[in-house]
C-alpha cells in the first residue's frame, strides 16, 4: 500500500508543474495589459514604465516564469496587482463559500442519483427505467449557463421562491447555485450506478442469494448495491474535483462569492498573479481528489493496488 500511495504522488509532482507551466504561459498569451487595467488609458507613459518595473513585467518572460517558479516552491503565489493583498490570502478568503457551494452540489447529486439509479436498475425496461433515462439524458444535455438563468426565471422571477443571486447567508441563496452546478454530475452518477447495479444482478453471487431464498429488496440492497458502489465513489471523488471549474460559471451567473468569481475577476482585470494562483489551486484539488479516489478504491478493492504496481 506504501508503494502504491507514493507512486501517485510522485505522478502529481509533474502535472502540477506542467499545469503551472502551463497557465503562467497562457496568461502572458491573453490580449491585454494590466498596467492599462491599473492606470488606464491616459497615464503617462513615465508612470506605465515605473510601475511595470515595480511589478517585474519589464523583465523577459522566461525571468518572469523563474522567478515565479521560485517564489511558488517558497509557498509564495504573489500579490495581487489590482488589489495588493497575497493571492494565498484572497484564495482562502473566498474558498468557504465555494467549498459550501460543492458540497451542497455534491448532497444534491447523490440524493437525486442514488434513489433514481437503483429505481431505474430495478424496473430495468418498464416505465421508470425509461423515465430516468429520460431524465439523466435531459440533465447531461442541460449546460450550466443555460440551465442557471432558466432556474431564475422559474423559481426567483415568476414563483418569487428563492433568491435571484448572491449569499445572503440563508440556505435559500444556496439552492439554485446547488441544483445547477449538481444537475449533471446527478445524471452521469445515476447512469453509472443503473448501469453498475444491472451488471453485478448478473453476477453468480446474486444468484446464488436468489437461490437461498432472499428476498429481492435484500439482494438489491444488502448485495448488489454494496458491489456496485465503488466506480460510484471514483466518479464522486472526481467529480468533487471538477465542481470547481464548474463552478467559475455558475458563480459568476448567481454572482455568488467563491473563487470561480474571484477568477473571472482577475481575468477581466489582467491581473495575472490571481488567476495563475487561483487555476493552480483548483488543479492541485483535483489532483487530490484523484488520489483520494484512488486510495479509497485500492483500499476496497486490493486488485487495484496490484494493478498500482503493489504486488505484495
Amino acid at each position: 500500500m506504501f508503494s502504491f500511495v507514493l507512486k501517485r504522488l510522485l505522478i502529481m509532482l509533474p502535472t502540477a508543474l506542467g499545469v503551472v507551466t502551463l497557465t503562467f504561459l497562457l496568461i502572458h498569451l491573453v490580449p491585454g495589459d494590466p498596467i492599462e487595467v491599473l492606470l488606464g488609458e491616459h497615464a503617462m507613459p513615465a508612470d506605465r514604465e515605473a510601475l511595470r518595473v515595480a511589478l517585474g513585467l519589464n523583465l523577459p518572460i522566461g525571468e518572469q516564469y523563474w522567478q515565479f517558479l521560485t517564489n511558488l516552491f517558497q509557498g509564495d503565489m504573489g500579490v495581487s496587482y489590482y488589489k495588493g493583498a497575497p493571492v494565498t490570502e484572497l484564495i482562502w478568503s473566498r474558498l468557504p463559500a465555494t467549498a459550501e457551494l460543492a458540497v451542497a452540489a455534491i448532497g444534491f447529486a447523490l440524493i437525486i442519483a442514488i434513489p433514481l439509479g437503483v429505481w431505474s436498475a430495478a424496473n430495468r425496461g418498464g416505465l421508470p427505467d425509461k423515465a430516468s433515462n429520460v431524465l439523466t439524458l435531459a440533465g447531461l444535455a442541460m449546460p450550466s449557463f443555460w440551465l442557471g438563468p432558466l432556474l431564475i426565471i422559474v423559481f426567483s422571477l415568476w414563483l418569487g421562491l428563492l433568491p435571484v443571486s448572491g449569499k445572503d447567508g440563508s440556505i435559500l441563496s444556496l439552492v439554485l447555485p446547488a441544483i445547477t452546478l449538481g444537475m449533471a454530475m446527478a445524471a452521469m452518477t445515476t447512469r453509472l450506478l443503473r448501469s453498475t447495479l444491472l451488471e453485478v444482478l448478473g453476477e453468480d453471487f446474486i444468484r446464488t442469494a436468489m437461490a437461498k431464498g432472499c428476498t429481492k429488496k435484500v439482494v438489491l440492497y444488502r448485495h448488489a448495491l454494496k458491489n456496485a458502489l465503488l466506480p460510484v465513489i471514483t466518479v464522486v471523488f472526481l467529480q468533487a474535483g471538477s465542481l470547481l471549474t464548474g463552478a467559475i460559471l455558475t458563480e459568476t451567473i448567481f454572482a455568488w462569492p467563491g473563487i470561480g468569481s474571484l477568477i473571472v475577476d482577475a481575468l477581466n482585470q489582467r491581473d495575472y498573479p490571481v488567476v495563475q494562483g487561483c487555476v493552480l489551486f483548483i488543479a492541485l484539488v483535483y489532483m487530490l481528489m484523484t488520489f483520494l479516489s484512488d486510495l479509497v478504491c485500492g483500499l476496497a478493492d486490493p486488485r487495484i493496488r496490484v494493478g498500482g504496481g503493489d504486488a505484495n
